[in-house]
């Protein structure tokens, strides 16, 4: 299995700043942020999943460009998985005939472009020899984290979250995990924001790390335009055990 960034950022300005985003092998994203739109059309005609963190703009903005763009082309309705709670923002406020067609009646509700399928914290999703379960996270909105394992390892995306205890008992209890994908939006100097934004600064990623038990690869994503070297820095000054290393657009993981 391997795992594509098609964005890692925390915004947008320039070609290596586009919102979160991951393709996993040819079929399945998760989140759908700005970076899809780098794909091409017959690469877009593909994804049959998208499994979605949370409902902010950075990780869903692409949603309705791709159904709108391939939805004609295919036999069978693009499927995204999420909690109740963010399916529900996204019928109220993204496809609702007013900010977007709702594609999940477009041609007719018997043979759609767009389906809906609701997944519960610690529910699992198999697709064929692949797994993803819906783990916790701690965001200013219902959210979750994803557990990608590929029956071999195991990869972890925090999604975008604040300091969770129930997170990182999580991860602790994922003994294949080979890679951590976590997030660290803002610097120290912002741990205000950070914390009410319930997002990471480099300390409590720190503090969030110093409290793991196994011992993956850790990537940071999210990290705001023009901050990011300022961030990397202050998480590399704190010498912990684990030693993150940014993520960059375009690197694949394989697992």
């Amino acid at each position: 299995m391997k795992l594509t960034v098609l964005g890692c950022s925390g915004g947008i300005g320039g070609a290596k700043a586009r919102t979160t985003a991951f393709l996993v092998d040819d079929d399945v994203l998760v989140d759908c942020g700005t970076g899809v739109g780098d794909l091409e059309l017959d690469a877009l005609k593909q994804i049959d999943h998208i499994f979605i963190t949370h409902p902010h703009l950075d990780h869903i903005a692409s949603i309705p460009l791709l159904v709108d763009s391939v939805g004609d082309e295919r036999g069978y309705p693009v499927t995204v998985y999420a909690t109740l709670e963010t399916l529900r923002i996204l019928r109220s406020h993204i496809f609702n005939w007013l900010v977007w067609p709702d594609f999940t009646s477009i041609p007719d509700r018997h043979r759609p472009f767009l389906r809906f399928q609701p997944m519960k914290l610690g529910e699992s999703v198999k697709l064929g020899g692949r797994t993803l379960t819906a783990m916790p996270a701690h965001h200013t909105v219902p959210a979750v984290s994803y557990c990608i394992d590929s029956g071999n390892a195991q990869l972890l995306y925090s999604g975008d979250t604040a300091y969770c205890p129930e997170l990182i008992a999580a991860i602790n209890g994922l003994p294949e995990l080979r890679h951590l994908i976590i997030e660290t939006a803002f610097p120290d100097e912002q741990r205000g924001l950070a914390m009410a934004s319930r997002h990471l600064c480099p300390s409590m990623l720190v503090a969030m790390l110093d409290e793991l038990t196994v011992s993956p690869e850790v990537y940071i994503s999210h990290l705001k335009p023009g901050l990011g070297e300022r961030i990397m820095e202050q998480i590399e000054s704190y010498s912990a055990r684990l030693r993150p290393v940014p993520l960059v657009q375009g690197q694949i993981i394989e697992f």
